[in-house]
């Protein structure tokens, strides 16, 4: 059964805009577990624009679900998620200026580095997940870190998707299935919504968890956040 995880960065990004602790990240996160997501994600950044170092450390102790930070491994992240020890880190390259994420690792050339990454969190009991391109190459390389998951970014296959649905589609089939022969987890995350959710994983049925934010909080500002948590859900069966 593929997991939904709800990212809850949009949500500090409305209460960081009027100050104060509204709406309250905690509580949300709650309701969202409450409501039926089976984790909570949250990408810090370094200028803590949306999710903050104190937001992260405050959730860890009362989320009941598969706690997942996502962010680049800087010092400071690294200090961050080996004391809060979550269930599982997801590395993302993520310029210090970027607005949203926007590309994988390229595993090859950062192989050393994301090694060493990867064996230091997982001394520590967390597992880790690299977030990719569908490129066959770079997932062998991503399995050869040692890391237990990748996080296909899925960005290319939404954007391409209402167009031709099938050839957006194909790559990350191809490296789903090299994932799944090097014995990696999968996950999957970046743009996917209740437009093209399913199609992608009717094909990919054994995505171990996607991570959701931007379209399920839109989406929530419509349908409430109970009833967007339980169609999104609905996707996965």
């Amino acid at each position: 059964m593929t997991k939904l995880s709800v990212n809850i960065n949009k949500v500090a990004t409305i209460r960081n805009a009027r100050g104060g602790d509204i709406p309250n990240i905690v509580q949300v996160a709650l309701d969202c577990e409450k409501f039926g997501a089976q984790g909570i994600t949250v990408h810090p950044r370094p200028d803590e624009r949306h999710i903050r170092y104190t937001d992260v450390l405050n959730l860890k102790p009362v989320l009941k679900t598969e706690f997942n930070i996502e962010g680049n491994p800087t010092p400071a992240f690294i200090k961050l998620v080996t004391q809060v020890k979550p269930h599982q880190v997801t590395l993302v390259p993520d310029a210090h200026d970027a607005i949203t994420s926007n590309a994988g690792w390229d595993t090859i050339k950062h192989f050393d580095f994301l090694k060493e990454v990867v064996a230091e969190f997982q001394h520590e009991g967390i597992r880790v997940s690299i977030f990719i391109d569908p490129d066959v190459r770079r997932i062998e390389y991503a399995a050869k870190t040692g890391a237990n998951r990748v996080e296909l970014y899925t960005e290319p296959y939404a954007s391409l998707y209402p167009v031709n649905k099938k050839l957006a589609a194909a790559p990350f089939v191809d490296a789903a299935i090299q994932a799944q022969k090097l014995g990696l987890g999968l996950n999957a995350g970046h743009d996917l919504s209740l437009l093209n959710l399913k199609y992608l994983h009717t094909l990919i049925p054994w995505i171990d968890e996607v991570s959701i934010g931007h379209a399920l909080i839109s989406d929530a500002l419509y349908l409430g956040l109970e009833t967007t948590i339980r169609k999104y859900k609905e996707q996965l069966l």
